[in-house]
């Protein structure tokens, strides 16, 4: 799911091989996709403001949180810097990370039997210049009682996930279907990424 928040200054991470790109992220779960898809990174932690203010559209406010993480980065980098934010909407209202226990089981109640959305905001940024993106997943849940909620609030997994959930957890037991991209859902749209760094002139796979 989105990512984390909570982390104050800057913080790096090295990987084995020459970086490619920068991630702008502080999400555990961005850094698992790139690592999976064979993309050499390093991590910049952006502290940034990341408030949503009030009138704001949620594909407006994922590409510029986006915007604002590559940017706050960039300056100390001379590689291609990615910045994401996601968000999850429901009946077109932000749900966040649950502050309590007591949240979780009511964002997994409001979830249960529904569809929510998933978006996600990209900008990449190069000697080129900057491209974003964005990108839309529609998710279904399973109903869910109250029995499988206090299990999974028990495992403590939601607590730290915007919509109470991970989908590459013990939460994949209650997604009944998705429409659009399932790395979305973890924070970074794989096949948007790829478009993206096309456009950029950036190479980071296929093509």
């Amino acid at each position: 799911m989105p990512s984390i928040a909570g982390h104050h200054g800057m913080t790096e991470e090295t990987h084995r091989a020459e970086p490619r790109l920068v991630l702008a992220s502080a999400s555990p779960r961005r850094a698992r996709i790139l690592a999976s898809l064979g993309i050499s990174f390093r991590i910049a932690v952006p502290d940034v403001d990341e408030t949503i203010p009030a009138g704001e559209g949620a594909r407006q406010a994922v590409r510029r949180l986006a915007r604002i993480k590559a940017s706050s980065v960039v300056v100390t980098e001379d590689i291609p810097v990615l910045g994401a934010d996601t968000v999850v909407l429901l009946d077109g209202q932000p749900v966040g990370k649950p502050g309590s226990s007591d949240e979780a089981r009511e964002m997994l109640r409001r979830l249960s039997e529904r569809t929510h959305e998933v978006l996600t905001g990209l900008c990449l940024i190069t000697q080129q210049g900057l491209f974003d993106a964005d990108e839309t997943t529609l998710v279904s849940f399973s109903p869910l009682d109250d029995r499988a909620i206090e299990w999974y609030v028990a495992s403590g997994e939601p607590l730290d996930k915007a919509g109470a959930y991970h989908i590459d957890g013990l939460g994949a037991f209650f997604i009944q279907s998705i429409q659009g991209s399932p790395s979305n859902v973890a924070g970074l749209p794989v096949s948007r990424l790829l478009e993206l760094s096309r456009r950029a002139g950036v190479s980071l796979g296929p093509g």
